[in-house]
Parts: structure tokens; sequence; C-alpha cells
């Protein structure tokens, strides 16, 4: 309790109306009255009220009664009121807050009205948050004093209300992407609402269709309301091949197709994880115990770790942290691993994920900055360097995290704790820190997670906040799924990356007699070197991209350099900085000079309340934001349009340039920051290869070393990265 406790039975108390569930995304109006306890409230003393930081509806505002989010705040005895919404000043998690502060004071039983959403002068309400949380909290402190020190009402006494799910719009269904000959799997459909929260409104019957036989598949399947799910275990299938299973409703229209299931005699299946991500106890909402349920019934991940901020975490929670993976880890079905989120200071080291492989380890502070726990200082560790030889007697692996605080591998970095580096998560893409890897001789593999922190591992979408991306997600290579194995692969980079589509890869490399696998750092007396990749996407293929190190060695495409380009592409990418300040908002407005846009496609754009917008034949705007990752629009147009000039403008640079001087490399503009770019290319008009394979050969020479990946890209926008192979010349 990061607040003044001092006697909180006499702050006064609160009631909401009304109380209950709520839609994510709709407009509401509640009364809140807050009444005055014995104190009352000083001439300069005041309320605050706390939201969540990652609370994404409408700001609350005072001055525009028919504009969504307008608040009227009232106190019964006549006092002026001085009010302010805020976005950073709370302690965290309640970063969001209204103020309010009193310019007369307030007897007890003196009340304060606030009506969030007031509707009586033609506001809409209040916007709600776009995602789920059983206990959305009113959190009430209190300065009675006019001392600025804000005391809490007691936990039970903060007004709360549920904020659940809308109607399903956007079906999944799931499947493992690797198995062998008769190996167990299962199949796992769900229906999620616009804004991406598994919906519990299903009801009706479902029909399925395979494209291969599949032993123990039903033909039909229904559909409880109430449920939020459906998973169909014990499926398993005989021969080789590539299985995909369609989900069709009661008028056969296929709402939902599976990823690709490879069936193969192999060493190893596959399993995806999401890693990092926090719950309501830290930054997140929700519960501990809700967000394992979500990875395991609602996300369908086979791999689930909890990484709060570890200067939140206190010693009662580790401890149920602990309780929760040990309850949760069941060997074959789903993993579970004690976790937290060393969250140093970027001049410290910055964020770094660490994972122990069995219950009952100490937690390593960087800090104790939100929690009152002082017991076991001695495993405090206020830097990289101190985490790094705390960690040396531990069986733990560590992964460097860019969020709020971003990863300083250059720092430090120890090659047996931190086999791998995160290069996508809600945060963004940050290609980067696989090159601060490489640039100072690191041998690392590449992870994906989401940091998820609105309770949804394994599915985390972005909502309308200040995370712009989809979460991300790793796929591990094991024999087996259980604690032991998966960290013998982890330590050897057994993994690739993905931002959060489940996408099929095999890459591996041929060096004389040496057959390699991601991760392998091997010598070899060969002179050349093959690496092969086979991709099945989960969407049409845009390219494969085979880097050396730092270098960008071949683009392969799956259409031929006779195909049409008659599709045109507008895309941002980028972000200011490394750290907090990194998000870029864009306002585009893209013209074409004749003809008429035929259609768009609008890709990485998450928020359906913010897609581009067609306002006349040539023109389409939009606005949109990165944060190291890119969001597209794609044009289809008429002859006369790909024979016209297009112009695009954005509140960074502009760029005008005839289509017929652009081909698929593009034209890129620099608009400053990190990385923040512009770039206008073509594409034909249909891309519907889901598959691509081939290979790529290197010559081995002595002292230098081969450090040989793959990254792909989906016309989607979805992207996976392969662990390096790295190779030197023996």
């Amino acid at each position: 309790m990061p607040y003044n406790d001092y006697r909180q039975d006499l702050m006064g108390e609160a009631k909401l109306s009304p109380i209950g569930s709520f839609e994510v995304g709709t407009y509401q109006t509640f009364k809140l009255v807050y009444t005055a306890g014995k104190f009352g409230l000083d001439d300069q003393g005041g309320l605050r009220i706390g939201f969540r930081g990652h609370f994404d509806g409408t700001t609350i505002q005072f001055d525009d009664p028919t504009a969504p989010g307008y608040t009227t705040v009232e106190a019964s005895n006549g006092a002026v009121l001085d009010v302010a919404w805020e976005a950073r000043r709370n302690i965290r998690p309640w970063n969001k807050s209204l103020y309010i502060r009193c310019l007369r004071f307030l007897r007890e039983g003196d009340q304060i009205e606030i009506i969030f959403g007031n509707q009586t002068k033609g506001s809409p309400g209040w916007l709600m948050q776009t995602f789920c949380e059983s206990a959305f909290t009113f959190q009430i402190t209190v300065d009675p004093f006019a001392t600025q020190d804000f005391i809490a009402l007691p936990s039970a006494a903060n007004p709360t209300i549920s904020m659940v799910p809308g109607d399903p719009v956007n079906w999944k269904a799931v499947l493992p992407t690797l198995r062998r000959l008769g190996e167990a799997f299962r199949l796992s459909i769900k229906g999620d609402d616009s804004w991406g929260n598994p919906s519990n409104r299903l009801g009706g019957e479902i029909r399925l269709q395979s494209n291969m036989p599949v032993k123990g598949l039903p033909d039909m399947v229904d559909l409880k309301t109430g449920e939020f799910a459906v998973v169909i275990e014990e499926l398993s299938v005989d021969a080789e091949g590539v299985l995909y299973i369609s989900v069709l409703n009661e008028q056969d229209d296929v709402i939902a197709t599976t990823n690709p299931l490879v069936i193969r005699n192999a060493e190893w299946a596959h399993f995806w994880s999401d890693m990092h991500a926090q719950s309501g106890e830290t930054i997140g909402v929700g519960t501990a115990r809700e967000y394992f349920d979500f990875a395991r019934n609602k996300a369908f991940l086979d791999i689930a770790g909890h990484q709060g901020n570890d200067f939140q975490i206190t010693d009662a929670f580790w401890q149920h942290l602990n309780e929760l993976t040990a309850e949760y880890n069941e060997d074959g079905r789903f993993m579970t691993l004690p976790g937290f989120e060393w969250s140093g200071n970027t001049g410290l080291g910055g964020d770094h994920n660490v994972w122990f492989r069995t219950e009952g380890r100490p937690i390593y502070r960087s800090s104790r900055a939100l929690i009152s726990d002082r017991n076991y200082t001695e495993n405090d560790a206020l830097s990289t360097p101190d985490l790094i030889e705390k960690l040396q007697a531990e069986d733990a692996i560590v992964v460097a995290h860019v969020g709020g605080r971003y990863a300083d591998i250059k720092y430090a970095h120890d090659a047996k704790l931190e086999p791998s580096v995160e290069v996508h998560s809600s945060w963004g893409t940050f290609e980067w820190i696989l090159r601060d890897a490489f640039e100072s001789g690191y041998r690392v593999g590449i992870v994906g997670s989401s940091d998820g922190h609105k309770g949804r591992p394994g599915a985390e979408y972005p909502g309308d906040s200040q995370f712009g991306s989809y979460g991300g997600l790793t796929c591990h290579m094991l024999p087996k799924l259980d604690r032991d194995t998966f960290f013998g692969a982890f330590r050897n980079r057994r993994h690739y990356a993905t931002t959060g589509a489940r996408i099929y890869m095999d890459v591996t490399a041929r060096a004389g007699d040496q057959h390699l696998q991601i991760g392998d750092i091997v010598s070899s007396d060969a002179d050349r070197l093959s690496l092969e990749f086979e991709i099945i996407g989960t969407a049409p293929l845009e390219r494969v991209d085979i880097f050396n190190g730092l270098d960008l060695v071949r683009t392969i495409r799956p259409w031929n350099d006779q195909s049409p380009l008659s599709r045109l592409r507008v895309t941002c990418a980028g972000q200011h900085y490394r750290g907090r300040g990194r998000l870029v908002k864009w306002d585009v407005s893209t013209m074409f000079s004749a003809g008429k846009v035929k259609r768009i496609n609008p890709i990485n754009f998450w928020n359906p309340n913010r897609q581009p917008q067609q306002v006349s034949a040539t023109k389409v705007e939009w606005k949109t934001v990165t944060t190291g990752g890119a969001s597209s629009v794609d044009f289809w147009l008429d002859d006369a349009a790909l024979a016209s000039t297009v112009a695009v403008q954005t509140n960074f640079e502009s760029l005008e340039a005839s289509l017929a001087d652009i081909d698929q490399h593009g034209i890129s503009v620099d608009c400053g920051g990190m990385d923040i770019r512009l770039l206008v290319e073509r594409l034909p008009d249909l891309l519907d290869s889901y598959t691509l394979s081939g290979e790529q050969s290197f010559t081995l020479e002595s002292g230098t070393e081969q450090r040989l990946y793959v990254r792909v890209t989906q016309e989607d926008g979805h992207q996976a990265w392969s662990s390096p192979i790295y190779v030197q010349k023996a």
C-alpha cells in the first residue's frame, strides 16, 4: 500500500450507480457520490479518483457538454471545486486520475457528486475501455488535511463494476504447427468481439471441415452461451501433410480457418508461448489466476510466464505467483514458469525478464519503489551487473526486453544466463536490439511476447492506447513439454519469434556432413554452407529476407519478375526513441492525380474505430500510430490511376511521384526520429502463395562467423524471425 493509511475508517465513503456489468467500448453514464468523513475536506484539500494507467476509454473532460467524456462535479454545500484530468500524477497502477480540489472546505456529511459521461446536454456519455476486467475499480484517495498526502479508502470501499465482452465478430481456430504422425493434438475455437476479447455470447451450431482425415474430429459442434471457447481434444492424423480445418456457421459460410499444422516424423514438436505479461497485482488488469486461465483456455497457449514488475511484487504476491505456477504447470499439457520482470532504470540496464526452473527461488528486485516489504534486502540487485552476479548460482534464464525501460544489453550481458533477446511485443517491433547484440559480438536467439497489460496473455490486442502492436509469440521446438526439456532447448535457442501469428518455420543449414538447426553454434571445416528454409504462413507471403548478422543478403518474393505490379502500398513505420517516448502519431492523406481508387485494405490498423477513409474517388485519409513496426494501406486502382501521379502527405514529410517510377523496391523518405520513415511501393494485384521454400549458399572463411537467420513478412503485416545459426570456419 503506497498510500497513507491513517484512520481510513474516518475518510468517508463513496457510492456508485449504476453498478453491475457493462460491455467494453460502449458509452455509459455513472454517478459517483462521495460523502465526507469525520475530518471533512479542508480548504485546498480534496479528492482523487484513480483509474488504471491502461484505461483506454474517453478522456474525462469538463468543457464541451456535447462531446464524449463530459463530466460534471458539484459540492452539496456549494463549495467551489477545481477539477483536472491527469494522466501520470497518481501512483501506478492508478496513473489516470480525476483530481478534485476544494477551494472552500467541506464538513462531515457534505457530499461531492461526480457524473461521468453526463448526457443532459447532448454528450453520448463516457466511452468505456476496450478490454474486459472483472473488477474495474474507481480508486478513491482523500486529502482531508490539505497536505497533498492522499489517504486511500479501504480496498473494499472502492466502487467496482465489471467490463464484459461484446458479440463475437472475429472467429479464431487454432491448431499446433508441428506434430508427429499419430501424436495427439487439440483444436481450439473462439469468437472475439471487435476489440479482441473472447466472447461468451456464443450460440448455435458450427460445422468442421478438414483437408485431411482427422481421427476424433466431429462434424458438428454445439456452441453454448456463457462459454468462451470450444476445445476438441485427442485428435490425430496418421499421414504426412499440412492440415487445415475450416469452421462453418449455420449458413455454411466459412468463419475461420486454422493455422497450418504440419504432420511429419520430426525430432520435436512445436509449442507456443507468451512468457511475458502482467496482471492487476502489478500494472495489468485482472488477477494472476485469471491471467493463467486466459493463457491456457482463451489464448490456447502451451507455455506461459507471469512477469510482474519486480518493484511492485510484494513478498506475499511472489509466494502466491509461485503457488499458481506450481498449480497450473502440467507436463505435456500446459507449462508455467515462475518469474518476474527485473525493471531497473534504463541507465542501470533496463528491463530484463527472469524465469526459474523451479518454484521457491528468491526474487532479486531492481528496487522496492512501490512496496513496503523490507525483508531479504540482501537479494536486491540494483543494476544488471548486480542481477547477473545474483543469478550465477540460480537455475534461471534471462531475456532482454524493450518496454517502458528498454534493455541496454551493451551495458551488461551474460551469455549463459541470457540466451535470447525479445524483438517484438505489444510495445512494438525492435530489431535494433538484435543489431546491438551482433555489434557486441553476442550470440543470441530471438523471441517474441506480449508484455500485455490488458489481461490477455497470448492474444493481446493493443486496444485504443499507447501500445501500437499486437502482442508477439514464441514457437519452441521441443521433443516433449516439460520444464527440463524446455530449459535445455531455450538455452540452445531452439525457438523462433512472431508478431502473434502461428506461422510455420523450418530453418536449417548444411555444412559438409553437418546438419544444423536454428540456435546452433558450431565450427565447420567445410568451405561452403547452405541455408535452407520452409515457410507456411497464416496469410499470403509477401517476402522472405535472409540475413547474415547485420547484412541483408537476399530478399525472396513469392512472385516472378513478370507479375504486373498493379497494387500500391503506402507504409508508415518507425519510432521516435528507444524508450517510452517512441510512439509516432501519423496523420496521412494519399491522393492520385487521375483515375479512381477501386478499393483499399488497411494493415496493422488494430483500432476498429480508426480505419482509413476514402473521402473521394482519388483521395484516402487516415490516422495511425507506429512504435517501431509498420502500418500500411494497400490501394487497388483503375488504369487511369495507375498511369497517374501519387501525392502522399503526412504530418512529417511528404512524397510525390509518378506511379511509373515506383517498383517493388519502393521509394522511401526519412522522417526523422530513430527510424521514422514513409515508404511507397508496388505489389501484385493478388498474393496467393502461403508457402515458400528455398536455400542460400554462403562461403565459410577463417576468422569470420556467419550469423544466419530468416525474417518472414506476410501480406497482412505479420512477421516471424528465426533464431540465428552461428557458424565459423574450424
